[in-house]
């Protein structure tokens, strides 16, 4: 260990050569190239393991269990350390464990009476100690197995190792470590990450604008008047869009990303401006601020169910699924209806109504189905949970307009009509939401989504005519897209394929965004 002891590596003269040959030994002797590592260690007379430490891996493999205590109290000075009563007591357990099955209950009963007590355990847990081993599976046959006992020796240094300080141990894949901390450091600061595969480690990590979906890759026309709601489906094998000409759409994306008109739903009397996807994909609701909601069969487009209709008033701003695909929840504009649970079928499974319930903006369920969040009367944001009853309630100083849960369920936003998205954590622990701008809102309903590996980025609707992306690191826009004539009314971010968005406008087309070019740096 001397040689190298005090020299350094590194342009900054911040490594210890010894220690860093030391963690490489033990990365190669990790990997399997047991020679490679012999060999470094005898050119560099640098062991990865310790001195003490292969004192006491010999002596338990040989199950001297004296000597192990021996070195256990050099390695731990401390007597009262609890760290070296965890390993003592490990030990002990597996003396125990041995004499017991040779049948040495003599010697077992010496260890328990005069060397327990150096664990500074009281009488009960010695006793539970000896229960513990006696009824343990290890006890259940009656030969000695060696080979069963130098496993349980193996496994009880495993342990060990675990406890041990620094620098007699190192931590298993040290190196491995260091790298895999440097790298996702790299990834923390590159904006455009966007991908789950394996990184180079031959250069720096920098992404560019190719992970992202910032360049217009096909236009879909089908419908005849302003597309207000665009939604992927949990399986981000269908796209669904909402219209002012009465109609819905699904499409299909096809195995190369484009995307196919397959039904085109038509019952409602007036303008469609909500989808929600069933978690199974198998139905989807629609609904309007003028409109009922109505339930259809993605696979056949046949429409199964009206909830209400337009001659009981009972219209629905916005609708959720819970995670079963058999139940869901509506909200109504009118105060009076408020909020209501139904089956499939129709049926009513429960309401909120009455003074404490106004006029319901916007809704959301949570991914696990346990809690309900609702923008009423514009400003105050109510997070429910249906199990406990315990709500939480956000008051924002500006008009909401639409309200998204990342995919997680950990997070949601809201559009403010002051031109902000405000991103707030579900648990509460936040006191002031993160904020993003750069975007136009004023006047309309603008919706956001998140969107990307691991609900990364978050992207934006607005009444400029452009497609906003931040990423959640920054509160300015990462990327502004162009292509549409007039305002974006809403944009989805395909949540199996990060490289995949959608956006609708009042100019009655959806674009479909695919990887940019890779030309553009990194800002």
């Amino acid at each position: 260990m001397e040689n190298g002891l005090w020299e350094v590596l590194g342009s900054k003269g911040l490594l210890k050569k010894h220690e860093f040959i030391r963690i490489l030994v033990q990365c190669l002797y990790s990997l399997g190239f047991k020679n490679s590592a012999s060999c470094l260690e005898i050119e560099s007379n640098i062991s990865y393991k310790s001195a003490d430490y292969e004192f006491l891996e010999k002596q338990v493999l040989s199950g001297d269990w004296d000597s192990c205590v021996a070195v256990l109290d050099r390695i731990f000075d401390n007597s009262k350390d609890d760290t070296r009563n965890t390993a003592l007591y490990l030990v002990f357990k597996q003396c125990l464990l041995e004499y017991l099955k040779r049948g040495d209950v003599s010697l077992a009963l010496n260890v328990l009476r005069k060397q327990a007590p150096m664990l500074r355990m009281g009488k009960e847990k010695i006793h539970r100690l000896a229960c513990d081993i006696v009824y343990s599976k290890e006890m259940e046959s009656g030969e000695v197995d060696s080979c069963l006992v130098q496993g349980l020796r193996k496994k009880l240094l495993v342990e060990l190792e675990k406890l041990i300080p620094l620098p007699i141990v190192i931590p298993e894949r040290r190196l491995e470590h260091l790298v895999e901390t440097a790298v996702m450091d790299q990834i923390d600061t590159c904006l455009y990450h966007n991908s789950w595969g394996a990184v180079s480690l031959y250069k720096d990590h920098c992404c560019g604008r190719d992970q992202i979906p910032s360049e217009t890759v096909q236009i879909l026309m089908a419908h005849k008047n302003e597309v207000w709601f665009v939604q992927f489906s949990n399986s981000g094998k269908y796209l669904a869009t909402a219209s002012s000409d009465c109609t819905a759409i699904i499409w299909k994306v096809l195995d190369d990303n484009k995307v196919e008109l397959k039904h085109t739903l038509e019952s409602h009397q007036n303008p469609v401006s909500f989808v929600s996807w069933s978690p199974d994909d198998t139905k989807l609701l629609t609904c309007g601020n003028a409109e009922v909601l109505k339930l259809w069969d993605v696979d056949t487009g046949v429409l199964r169910h009206t909830f209400g209709n337009n001659n009981t008033g009972f219209t629905v701003s916005s609708c959720a699924w819970f995670p079963d695909s058999t139940r869901l929840v509506c909200g109504s504009s009118d105060p009076e209806r408020g909020i209501v649970m139904w089956d499939t079928d129709g049926n009513e499974i429960k309401a909120w109504r009455g003074t404490r319930i106004p006029k319901v903006v916007d809704l959301a369920v949570t991914p696990d189905g346990e809690s309900m969040i609702t923008v009423f009367s514009d400003k105050e944001i109510r997070i429910l949970n249906l199990e406990t009853k315990v709500e939480r309630v956000i008051s924002e100083e500006q008009p909401i307009t639409s309200l998204s849960i990342s995919g997680d369920g950990k997070f949601f936003i809201v559009n403010l009509s002051c031109q902000e998205i405000h991103l707030w954590d579900l648990a509460g622990e936040w006191k002031q939401p993160l904020k993003f701008s750069g975007h136009r809102q004023s006047k309309y309903v603008i919706r956001s989504c998140f969107g990307g590996l691991d609900s990364s980025f978050i992207a934006s609707g607005s009444e400029d005519s452009q497609v906003y992306i931040w990423n959640l690191k920054n509160a300015k826009p990462l990327e502004v897209l162009s292509g549409h004539s007039m305002t974006v009314n809403c944009v989805s971010w395909n949540p199996k394929n990060p490289r995949m968005l959608a956006s609708a406008s009042d100019d009655q087309t959806i674009r479909i965004w695919g990887p940019g070019k890779p030309n553009k740096p990194e800002n």
